[in-house]
């Protein structure tokens, strides 16, 4: 059985068990879980002896930018309105798993 099979399973419980206190320890160790199987998706894995893919954003323009924050608030729709990217969004929690570079093309201001 797989990591996705895995967490399969476990988000499949955790939505058919009630929610009350006497299941808060049970849900509190499948959340733990399942934290800890999705941290394994986003790990390379240690037997690997190559390096990870990687990309790198050419050095130009003025400035670099990093957009940061909270998961489904519009990060990776912003960066795919402003730029020619191409990244998934949707209605959940962490669908960009990975950082996705893009170019916003502008036009240079003369001096004032």
């Amino acid at each position: 059985m797989g990591i996705l099979e895995k967490i399969s399973e476990i988000e499949k419980e955790i939505a058919r068990t009630q929610k009350n206190k006497a299941t808060e320890y049970h849900l509190g160790l499948l959340k733990a879980k399942l934290a800890k199987y999705r941290a394994q998706l986003l790990e390379p894995s240690k037997s690997a002896s190559s390096k990870g893919e990687g990309f790198d954003v050419m050095k130009s323009g003025d400035a670099r930018v990093a957009l940061i924050g909270f998961p489904s608030v519009g990060k990776s729709t912003f960066l795919s309105l402003m730029t020619s990217t191409a990244s998934e969004a949707a209605s959940y929690e962490f669908t960009t798993l990975t950082c996705i570079p893009g170019v916003i093309e502008g036009k240079a201001v003369a001096g004032r």
